[in-house]
């Protein structure tokens, strides 16, 4: 999307660049760019590769673990070598986990392997994790409580949208909870985050997706409101595209988290940001 692309078809020129600006000048310091197969990787590495503000993990997206099933070794060893190759570039293993919501694309027990396998890869390289899971907790958290020992720097599960028993629990095993736009959906999501301790929550875009539309029960909390175009086609390098998050949005976020915390936004902004650089972020700096 941000090279101008939807549904393969080019709508407007690559705008890369006009993004991460927005992004810098809304007050970012790092991104970590998201990848969710190892034919992702390359794209990422020429994306971050001469900006320092710019970092990435590697991992296998649950919907995408099928791609182990040809050569798993080889599959393993081609994210092992991703990583030795840019080390100094990769902050995470992931996105890695459970979809039970999409198991069209890859059923439970091959996405229950090789999320499984992954996890060697957190232990090898003293990483922290990335996490996705969907509508599959009880098979991730046991999959996660039996591989602790492998897990030294935990991680984080993103875009959680699960109950407050369910983020309780991931706390208890030492997890943070990644908080976005799809986790402030609803009422009972906004009643589940209000009560996620501070210290333990780390804000996110999960851009391009995710964005806080008018329709959630989050948005009256927003504050901060971007100039937008309603069309794709109708691109302007100055104005942000309805439906296409970007990292400038985290601000949305952030303003929701105050609302229903009746919390500073500094406040917020402050104990969120080095949450993150003490995940992600020690060896970096």
């Amino acid at each position: 999307m941000f090279q101008g692309i939807y549904n393969g078809t080019s709508k407007h020129q690559p705008d890369l660049q006009n993004v991460l600006e927005r992004g810098w000048a809304a007050g970012l310091q790092k991104i970590i760019v998201t990848c969710g197969t190892i034919n992702d990787c390359d794209p990422a590495f020429d994306i971050i590769n001469g900006n320092d503000r710019l970092y990435t993990t590697i991992g296998c997206h649950p919907t995408r673990c099928k791609e182990f099933e040809s050569d798993p070794e080889v599959y393993f060893q081609s994210l092992c070598n991703k990583i030795e190759e840019n080390r100094e570039k990769v902050v995470a293993i992931g996105e890695c986990g459970l979809d039970y919501d999409r198991l069209q694309y890859c059923e439970k027990d091959v996405q229950k392997k090789y999320f499984e396998k992954q996890l060697d890869l957190a232990e090898k390289y003293n990483l922290p994790l990335f996490l996705h899971c969907r509508n599959a907790h009880s098979d991730f958290i046991d999959i996660l409580e039996r591989n602790l020992t492998k897990i030294p720097k935990r991680g984080v599960v993103h875009t959680f949208d699960g109950s407050l028993e369910y983020a309780k629990r991931l706390i208890e095993l030492g997890f943070y909870i990644g908080i976005n736009g799809c986790s402030l959906k609803t009422e009972d999501n906004l009643s589940v985050v209000a009560q996620i301790p501070d210290d333990k929550i780390m804000v996110e875009t999960d851009c391009p997706w995710c964005e806080i539309r008018p329709s959630h029960a989050g948005f009256k909390f927003v504050k901060t409101k971007f100039p937008l175009v309603k069309k794709k086609e109708k691109w302007d390098k100055d104005m942000l595209i309805a439906g296409r998050c970007e990292p400038a949005m985290i601000l949305q976020v952030l303003e929701v988290l105050a609302g229903i915390k009746s919390k500073p936004i500094e406040e917020l902004a402050d104990e969120y940001y080095k949450n993150t650089v003490r995940m992600f972020f020690q060896n970096v700096e």
